[in-house]
Formats: structure tokens, sequence, C-alpha cells
């Protein structure tokens, strides 16, 4: 079936606009986060000045303090986040029927497919309030990534390499893809809790680094966060990794060759395997199973762009010239 050109345009305009609406969002979190105090700060400031829940007097009106403006952006920002992640799957959707077929056949769509998958992750993940100020960490690769799929990686709209015409397709990368996506947040969060522990509660900073570690949930928060996202995200990417081999034997007649997408895949799957067993581990299960979950993550990173575009392989199908 002929390319249908309107609806690829539709989709990329909707994969524009979503990252327009993130670039939005991105910056009413940062409003958010800079405005917002510490709560050992916010405390303090309201011992200081009498505050409390007491009742009227006699003869009184109570009246309401006004919401703080961290809170308002906050709460604008959330909202208007949803009309960005409808876009963004919007874009996908569109982005298949007009090929006719399923959307993850060259970099462009997979990664498209991939922050799509970490932004509704952190939707269900990060809905609490106590999470709002780390989508600014979770937004800000979304769009470096995002940015880079429409201006470096895009491919135009195109029927797939005859190696990729099969019904494992849509199987196992849709898989693959997934498990990226929410390994993403898990990196994100690990992150935070490394930078969280420079900063222990209580403690003030003039530093950069304090100052934005102090307004983070605090490290037990982030680090129950990023396990609990690879304790997820770990059985979808390994189930990815055996249909990939399973669909490797079909069409190479091999369920394995050490190709470096094979390899490399590996490699960081091993890696979550490793940080969750440390995560387990008495002495290893604070800083040191944090570190192993960051290098899964740059192991994936490098997978993503490393492997897919400088090393040839029997994976090379990013859809570059």
């Amino acid at each position: 079936m002929p390319i249908d050109e309107t609806l690829v345009g539709y989709s990329n305009l909707a994969f524009k606009s979503a990252w327009v609406v993130y670039v939005l969002v991105l910056a009413m979190l940062i409003v958010q986060y800079s405005s917002a105090q510490s709560k050992k700060t916010a405390e303090r400031e309201l011992v200081a000045v009498g505050g409390g829940d007491r009742p009227a007097g006699p003869g009184k009106i109570e009246t309401k303090a006004p919401r703080p403006i961290a809170e308002r952006f906050g709460n604008m920002a959330f909202s208007v986040l949803f009309v960005g992640i409808a876009l963004h799957l919007a874009s996908i959707f569109l982005r298949g029927f007009g090929v006719h077929r399923f959307p993850l056949g060259n970099m462009y769509e997979f990664i498209t497919m991939a922050t799509a998958a970490a932004m509704v992750t952190g939707l269900v993940f990060m809905y609490d309030r106590r999470y709002r100020s780390m989508w600014v960490f979770l937004i800000a690769p979304v769009l470096v990534l995002m940015y880079l799929a429409g201006q470096v990686l895009y491919a135009e709209a195109a029927p797939v390499v005859p190696a990729l015409k099969s019904y494992w397709l849509p199987i196992h990368v849709t898989v693959v893809s997934v498990g990226s996506g929410i390994f993403l947040l898990s990196g994100v969060a690990s992150l935070l809790f490394l930078l969280r522990l420079r900063q222990p509660e209580g403690q003030e900073s003039s530093n950069l680094l304090g100052a934005l570690a102090r307004r983070l949930p605090d490290a037990r928060t982030l680090d129950r966060l990023a396990y609990k996202t690879t304790i997820v995200a770990f059985p979808i990417f390994g189930t990815g990794v055996i249909l990939g081999a399973i669909w490797a034997e079909s069409a190479w007649g091999r369920f394995w060759g050490w190709d470096p997408k094979e390899t490399m895949s590996f490699i960081a799957w091993v890696l979550y395997a490793a940080y969750l067993h440390a995560r387990a581990t008495s002495g290893w299960r604070d800083t040191k199973a944090a570190w192993i979950n960051v290098a899964g993550f740059v192991a994936m990173l490098f997978n993503l762009f490393i492997i897919n575009i400088v090393v040839s392989g029997l994976h090379s199908y990013a859809g570059l010239n």
C-alpha cells in the first residue's frame, strides 16, 4: 500500500507539537522547582510567622493563605503535561497508520516509542506530588532524545527493509523500546539519589548542587523509585532479548551470534541483574548499587547511539544514510 503522506504529516506535526509542549512544561517546572523551598526551610518559616492550623477566634473570619507560586506553576505544568503525552502518543499511532506498518522500523520511530514509554511510566510512578520536582530531570533528557530523533535521526516514511518484514517486529522491538523507556526513569532516579546523598536532610548548602538536591524528595524515596522501576523494566527488557533471539533463529538460522547489538544488550541486561542483586546485598544496596544502575543506563545509551550508528552489524537499521 502507498504511504499516506497526509497522516505522516500529521504525525510529524504531533511529534513537533509534543516537543514544544514539553518545553513549555519544563519551563513551568523550572519555575516551580526554583521557587520551591526545602521541607525544613518551609517548616522553619511557618513557625517563625506563627503559622499552623488554628481555629478562627470569635467574630473573626478565617482566611485561607494563597497558594505559593511554586505550587501554582507545578499544577499548571502537570495539567499541560497530559496534552504533551497525548500528542506524543498520537504521533506514534498516526505514523503507523500512515506507513501501514508498526512504527518501529528505524531509530526515529524507536526513540519516539521509548521516550513515550518513559513519559507514561513517569505518570504511573510519579503521579504523587512528592515526585513533582523530579519531572524536571525526566523531561530534560526526553527533550534531548526527541530533538536528536527529529533533527538528526529522522527517516522519511517508507516501508521497512526486507529483513524487518516479519511479525516479530512489533513484538520484539515494542517490548525492547518500552523496557528502555522505563530504564530511562530508573537511571534518572538513581542519579538523583546519588545527588541527594550529597545534601543530607536538614543541612543547608550555598553551592549549586546543594541547592538542586535539597528540593528533591529524600534519598530513600528516590532509591525506592529506581528499584521499583527497574523491577518492572528488567523482565520486560529480558523478554525482549529472548524474543529477539527467537527471531534471529527464524531469520538467520541461529539464536545468538554475538552481533554488537546482541552483545551490548546482553551486557546491559547483566548490569541491571547485578544492580538488583546488589540492591538486596548488605553493604551494596546504597551508593554502590546506584552506580551499577547508572552504568546500566549508560550501556543502554551506548547501545542506542554508538552501536546503532557507528558500529556496523546485523542490527544496523538506523535509517541513516
